[in-house]
């Protein structure tokens, strides 16, 4: 799924009651493809490597795959969870933002383009799932994102209408 797709369901599943409103959840949601990514843009950049699209795989270097891995492992979340949540169960909870990416792509990547092993270091298994560039998978989820916003949106206006009742 695409960054921005995996940030709005982080912050829809765990942001939106959040006291500090958007960034923990909405960063978490999109924190396994900006620990690749970022680095990876960083190095075409200093590199002089142009692409147009999503890049090809023959140009990356071997450790995009390793970001990859360790950002969309289930076991490199636990043990960040864990750490995370000593610290504070709010952003632990936010943290689930995480967990929810993960979880999102293990469908929806196929084994040809960035396959998810969701079990790195121990395991390479991966599920040969549909691409989410697809149209299959990118319009219905671009629709669900719609509607839950929409509908987010609409009740949090209609509570600003109703007039506040004195208790009794």
């Amino acid at each position: 799924m695409d960054i921005i797709s995996h940030g709005l369901w982080g912050w829809l599943a765990f942001g939106r009651n959040s006291k500090s409103r958007y960034a923990p959840a909405l960063f978490f949601g999109m924190l396994p493809d900006l620990f690749t990514f970022v680095p990876f843009f960083i190095y075409t950049k200093i590199n002089n490597i142009h692409f147009h699209g999503a890049p090809p795989l023959e140009i990356m270097p071997p450790w995009v795959f390793l970001l990859y891995n360790l950002g969309h492992s289930l076991i490199l979340f636990a043990f960040c969870y864990i750490v995370i949540r000593s610290y504070s169960r709010k952003a632990a909870y936010c943290s689930l933002a995480w967990l929810l990416h993960i979880m999102i792509d293990i469908p929806t990547h196929s084994a040809e383009y960035f396959p998810t092993r969701f079990l790195y270091p121990f395991s390479d298994f991966i599920v040969h799932g549909w691409p989410w560039d697809t149209p299959a998978i990118w319009f219905p989820n671009i629709a669900l994102l719609l509607i839950c916003y929409s509908v987010l949106i609409y009740d949090n206006l209609q509570r600003k209408k109703k007039p506040c009742s004195l208790p009794s």
